[in-house]
């Protein structure tokens, strides 16, 4: 009886360290659900090269994944002939010259 109310317990404790280490962001990484302005994101990253490429991201999409970025008042946005979306938005105050590529990731300036 000892023996396998250990063995539970021990199972139970490293099925969290699992649980943990599966869900935990990476070092030097922000978490999935807070916005970065600087690093990588959930998905892109920001300051990144923008790359061409066939971009399928909508103006809607594009907005909202600025906005995860910490960046507000998006305006102007246009895609280019070379699949990527500029605008203009307001980060820390400061309007600045956005775009983001196929990939999603951003540039800012």
């Amino acid at each position: 009886m000892r023996t396998s109310l250990l063995i539970a317990a021990l199972l139970s404790l490293g099925g969290a360290g699992l649980a943990e280490a599966q869900t935990a962001p990476a070092p030097g990484k922000p978490a999935p659900d807070q916005p970065a302005t600087t690093g990588t994101a959930a998905h892109g990253a920001v300051g990144e090269k923008l790359e061409p490429g066939a971009n399928s991201f909508t103006e809607g999409q594009v907005k909202e994944r600025f906005a995860k970025m910490g960046f507000g008042e998006v305006k102007d946005l246009k895609k280019d002939d070379q699949g990527i979306w500029h605008g203009k938005a307001v980060h820390a105050g400061k309007e600045v010259s956005i775009g983001m590529d196929y990939k999603g990731n951003v540039a800012a300036q």
